[in-house]
């Protein structure tokens, strides 16, 4: 078997493989950079905590209206930005902090949902939503994905400055008569439209994975915002890429085999990572030794 045959081949001659390496690419050009900022503010449980509060949202809208992708990505984004803010709300009127509030909120989404679906659906329903099915997004996904994922960077890029402010200098930020809460409340509803759309191919728990693992991974590779947003896009394509093919070639589950790729980015960058590896610090070590 060529090089060609093994890597290119697949995505030239079936169409199911072209949509579904387009449809990662654009998850990982719109949730990438999100997910640096989550990375960055130690929001990564809370990304997590979102990507399985939008399930009610979307069983409620399998229960009415079935398989329906309109319905579905209304009800999740809906549940998604629901639980944001109650979250939100819970965190200001009470001692309680962020990360506390979003993890019973996820809690109490993910029984709610799993339960809805159970009633009503089938094993085979349950796991479509769970662990959704890239091989098998449509025209229609796709445009979805790349819409969400078009809208998300142009909004980033026009909050990204102010977002920077916010988050490293709050103080500077109230003085110079911004609303930080209104950008925190903004970029949570940005999170929660891209979780949406990777729940769309990779379902609700899988969802994560290509917005906080490269991310994760890029911070052993760049000390600056914009080169770590760069290597988190490249981690993201190269993983959704490779993960693609281990699922074609070797029969796995999509979804799994992107996400376990990414992983495996994340845990070379901690052992060999140009800033704070392992390798790293251990070099350091030396030098200093020395």
């Amino acid at each position: 078997m060529t090089l060609y045959t093994y890597t290119l081949q697949p995505f030239v001659d079936y169409g199911f493989m072209r949509r579904a390496l387009a449809a990662c690419a654009a998850l990982a050009l719109g949730g990438a950079p999100l997910g640096v900022f989550l990375v960055l503010r130690r929001m990564a449980l809370i990304g997590d905590a979102m990507s399985h509060a939008i399930l009610p949202g979307v069983s409620l809208a399998f229960l009415f209206f079935g398989l329906s992708l309109t319905a579905m990505t209304l009800g999740g984004l809906a549940a998604g930005l629901l639980v944001a803010f109650a979250a939100g709300v819970v965190t200001r009127l009470t001692p309680l902090k962020e990360d506390a509030s979003f993890t019973g909120a996820y809690l109490i989404s993910l029984a709610l949902g799993v339960l809805i679906i159970s009633m009503r659906g089938n094993s085979i329903d349950l796991m479509h939503v769970l662990f959704g099915n890239v091989l098998a997004v449509g025209n229609e996904s796709l445009l979805l994905v790349t819409t969400i994922a078009t809208v998300s960077l142009l909004t980033l890029a026009a909050i990204y400055r102010s977002l920077i402010v916010e988050w490293f200098d709050p103080g500077f930020m109230r003085a110079a008569g911004g609303n930080g809460a209104a950008m925190h409340q903004l970029f949570l509803g940005l999170v929660a439209l891209n979780l949406v759309s990777a729940f769309q191919a990779l379902g609700t728990l899988m969802a994560l994975g290509v917005m906080v693992l490269p991310a994760i991974a890029a911070r052993f590779w760049s000390r600056t915002v914009d080169g770590t947003i760069a290597f988190a896009i490249g981690f993201g394509m190269c993983a959704s890429f490779i993960g693609l093919l281990l699922s074609y070639h070797y029969g796995a589950p999509s979804g799994p085999a992107i996400v376990l790729t990414a992983g495996i980015f994340y845990v070379f960058s901690v052992i060999f990572g140009r800033y704070g590896s392992i390798t790293a610090r251990f070099f350091r070590q030396r030098h200093y030794a020395g």
